[in-house]
């Protein structure tokens, strides 16, 4: 393994994008343990494209290196076709969201391979209960400075991601009282959650690569922060969003995301990072009260105030990279998601109506390509 420091550069602001999607019964509409039969034989074109994950009823979407949003959406779409087809053939059905509503836990089956059952062994119960998926973003930045800039920087706004993509908030059967019960869920691993910041590249590769030579990680991948940078791929990538149920909402993230990337790596008014306690207040109000959160801004400027207002600002400073990338077309669908709720709150209202689970996970389905 290359020493953590050693960043190899991509052209900036490219993007890749990761999508873990459930597996259910036809019938039943649980997860089932169908990636194997699903994953057989695939096509070369598709096969860094449809993945397996930690537990065999779940599969990786992943795109290749896209130029821009126009690009991601094409590569999803493609395989997405080809994951529903092979679904179809295996008896199952695909659904986007980042927690199954009523799937228990103790009857997941692990995938095959030693690292899944290496990690298993060490994260125990922990990594049972983790039957969860999200939506991670690559955005290509030209060099390691920059790198550590955005990541730095990028953290306080994390909060807001995750309040826009909450799709989590029943485990078991039960209702967690979180909009996103997920990432309550990872931060219960070793590595993971919000990091701090760093001084500089080397201090943060420094610690990684003291990780590695205790044995207590192999490489990034095992590095589960809500950001992180990726030095074999030359990007940094934003892990702390739940899985959106709607496609357009997928691409509006990624778009957005995108666009921050680009704004905090080229204006030097975003220089200021804001206190780690203030950062972690924030994304605990995004996962328990979602968009009816408070958002606290340090300092006087602006007082603390509702998640929605902090959204809004956030739409406002990154539109002009948005028009530049080509991505302000799926703002508009930010707007709904303010408007009207995140997958999280469509959840509650058809539960609260008195749909049962099997009615409501095909009430959002027929709603993902709306």
């Amino acid at each position: 393994m290359s020493d953590f420091w050693d960043f190899r550069p991509s052209t900036p602001y490219t993007l890749g994008v990761e999508l873990e999607i459930q597996l259910l019964d036809h019938h039943s509409l649980d997860l089932t343990p169908a990636a194997q039969e699903i994953l057989a034989d695939l096509p070369g074109r598709l096969r860094n494209r449809i993945k397996p994950e930690f537990i065999r009823s779940m599969v990786e979407l992943a795109t290749g290196i896209c130029p821009d949003l126009a690009a991601v959406a094409d590569d999803l779409r493609e395989s997405y076709r080809y994951l529903e087809m092979r679904a179809e053939r295996a008896g199952c059905l695909l659904f986007a969201a980042s927690l199954h509503p009523f799937a228990d836990y103790r009857r997941q089956a692990l995938s095959p391979g030693t690292r899944y059952a290496e990690l298993m062994e060490e994260l125990q119960l922990v990594g049972r209960r983790l039957i969860s998926q999200g939506l991670h973003v690559h955005v290509g930045l030209p060099d390691a400075a920059t790198t550590l800039r955005v990541f730095n920087r990028i953290r306080q706004y994390l909060p807001l991601c995750l309040a826009l993509t909450t799709s989590s908030p029943f485990y078991q059967g039960e209702d967690t009282g979180f909009h996103s019960y997920r990432s309550r869920l990872m931060d219960a691993l070793a590595r993971a959650g919000m990091p701090r910041a760093f001084e500089n590249w080397r201090e943060l590769g420094g610690v990684l690569s003291l990780l590695c030579r205790a044995g207590a990680i192999r490489d990034i991948r095992e590095i589960w922060w809500d950001v992180r940078p990726h030095p074999d791929f030359g990007t940094l990538e934003v892990r702390i969003c739940d899985l959106p149920g709607r496609f357009d909402e997928i691409l509006a993230m990624t778009g957005l995301i995108q666009a921050l990337v680009k704004t905090l790596a080229e204006n030097e008014r975003t220089a200021r990072v804001h206190p780690q306690e203030i950062i972690i207040s924030n994304k605990w109000e995004a996962a328990r009260h979602g968009l009816a959160g408070t958002f606290i801004e340090p300092g006087d400027e602006v007082p603390p105030g509702p998640i929605k207002a902090a959204c809004r600002r956030l739409l406002e400073m990154t539109e002009p990279a948005a028009r530049h990338l080509g991505a302000q077309g799926y703002y508009p669908v930010l707007d709904r998601i303010l408007a009207h709720g995140t997958t999280s709150e469509r959840l509650r209202s058809l539960h609260r109506r008195g749909f049962v689970f099997p009615e409501i996970i095909q009430l959002l389905r027929r709603d993902f390509r709306r």
